[in-house]
């Protein structure tokens, strides 16, 4: 893992591998990785104040040999190779927009949103390593990385369908492709590792299911589409509808716009349907066997929308406990979205005042991996909390400047006191009850103590030369 190796190190360590054409190009990649973990926030300016680094940052992102793909693949790779282990894993999938509309000067950016913004689409697979479940059932986990990733603009004018028959439309590019996509580059787990993906409603269609069952993969999909079943009257979601409460739970739900944050309380229901095949290029598919829990919630709070899953899964529903799992895996779907909001909020990717899209592409292809760098920071104070922290991997200068400015904690830094005092650098409180620090007050925490330590480096320098 790694996650706490100081900057240059962990920059090494993730994009050394790169293949750019260029020995030199690959050594830039690294420099410039190393710089955005040490001064996070999105803009080339705040990472490399020199100019001279910060005109050589510029000229590598216009080279076209410096493409998303090519410098993503060795985290992809380190990833993929760390879900071979033996153990449970969940693979996250989920789309985000990146915002650039604000930026007039930038080119080659597609339309997102209602069609009156600009920017581009990026959708990530997120590796998580199941560490240990709670008394609920919900599991605890570290993030091992991307398994895959795609960044793309969306071609076209917004607001207009395409005059197309059926035939043209399922032969042509779709953006619904990218679903489970990732499945088909890994391929499928070995003996005795467990690969569970994970989605929402949109890749509620039959390809990402066909694949995962292709390659060996279980999954857990929220339904959104009423199937017709095969050899009975009637579709999916009233066949459920039907069966018998299975038991019931509470699900925490996080919060969201308009919404605050809240424990729900619902009641489960299982079944065993098999649904008809759609009809695709060269005939219909065959049947699909699934397993459907739906989780409705009872006594809804007034002026709160209703929890209501309709999870589509292969995993078997036959004990309590394994209906409880499967709610509580898919409850941890929202880990993706705090992925991305690191790389927004933390890691500050739509900061870029780049003008071309494919140099914005590149740069947020580095910031990809400094997001995972930041969200596994946060996840070990989580499931680790305390797990001593290494001071040869963190850095005894970083620790040394927060005993200075903390006091180093009576049983010895851990996950979460390190994260904790970095986090008081950026104004996080550190009150009894606060629980842990959010992504602002981590990333500001951080950028101050590595400045610190930068501080510390140079006076040491200046001593020896002094000497």
């Amino acid at each position: 893992m790694t996650t706490l190796l100081p900057p240059s190190q962990w920059a090494q360590e993730e994009f050394a591998l790169a293949e750019l054409g260029d020995r030199r190009r690959t050594q830039r990649l690294v420099k410039m990785a190393a710089a955005l973990a040490h001064s996070p926030g999105g803009t080339l300016p705040q990472a490399f104040p020199e100019w001279k680094d910060l005109k050589a940052a510029y000229r590598f992102l216009s080279q076209p040999q410096a493409s998303y793909e090519r410098i993503l693949t060795p985290h992809w790779e380190r990833t993929r190779r760390a879900c071979q282990e033996p153990g449970e894993y969940l693979l996250i999938e989920d789309t985000t927009e990146l915002d650039y509309t604000g930026h007039l000067a930038s080119e080659d950016l597609g339309f997102i949103g209602d069609g009156r913004g600009r920017g581009l689409l990026l959708h990530s697979t997120l590796a998580v390593r199941v560490e240990a479940w709670t008394l609920e059932q919900r599991p605890e986990g570290t993030v091992l990385g991307l398994l895959g990733q795609q960044c793309w603009t969306r071609q076209g004018s917004p607001g207009k369908k395409r005059r197309e028959t059926w035939r043209q439309r399922v032969n042509r590019p779709r953006e619904s492709q990218r679903w489970a996509r990732v499945v088909e580059e890994a391929g499928g787990p070995p003996a005795g590792s467990q690969w569970i993906f994970l989605a929402d409603r949109e890749a509620d269609f039959y390809e990402p299911i066909e694949r995962c069952q292709r390659h060996g993969l279980d999954f857990i999909i929220r339904g959104y589409r009423d199937r017709a079943l095969v050899d009975q009257t009637g579709h999916l979601k009233a066949a459920v509808a039907q069966a018998p409460v299975r038991g019931g739970m509470s699900v925490a739900l996080r919060a969201r716009p308009g919404q605050a944050a809240r424990t729900a309380t619902v009641e489960v229901r299982t079944g065993t349907v098999r649904v008809q095949g759609p009809e695709r290029r060269g005939g219909p598919r065959p049947a699909l066997t699934l397993q459907v829990v739906e989780v409705r919630e009872v006594g809804a709070p007034a002026g709160a929308e209703p929890l209501h899953w309709l999870l589509l899964t292969s995993l078997p529903c036959t004990r309590w406990a394994e209906v409880q799992r499967i709610v509580g895996r898919y409850a941890a779907r929202w880990w993706v979205e705090e992925y991305h909001k690191a790389l927004k909020t933390g890691a500050g990717v739509e900061a870029s005042q780049l003008e071309r899209g494919y140099r914005i592409e590149s740069l947020v292809a580095v910031l990809a991996v400094v997001a995972v760098r930041l969200l596994n920071a946060k996840w070990l104070a989580r499931a680790r909390p305390d797990e001593p922290v290494d001071a040869a991997v963190f850095g005894p200068e970083a620790l040394a400047i927060l005993a200075v400015k903390f006091a180093r904690p009576a049983g010895g830094w851990t996950h979460r006191s390190v994260l904790v005092a970095v986090a008081r650098l950026g104004g996080f409180l550190a009150r009894r009850h606060d629980g842990l620090p959010g992504w602002q007050t981590i990333w500001r925490g951080w950028q101050r103590l590595m400045w610190m330590c930068q501080g510390v480096e140079l006076l040491q320098q200046k001593g020896k030369r002094c000497g």
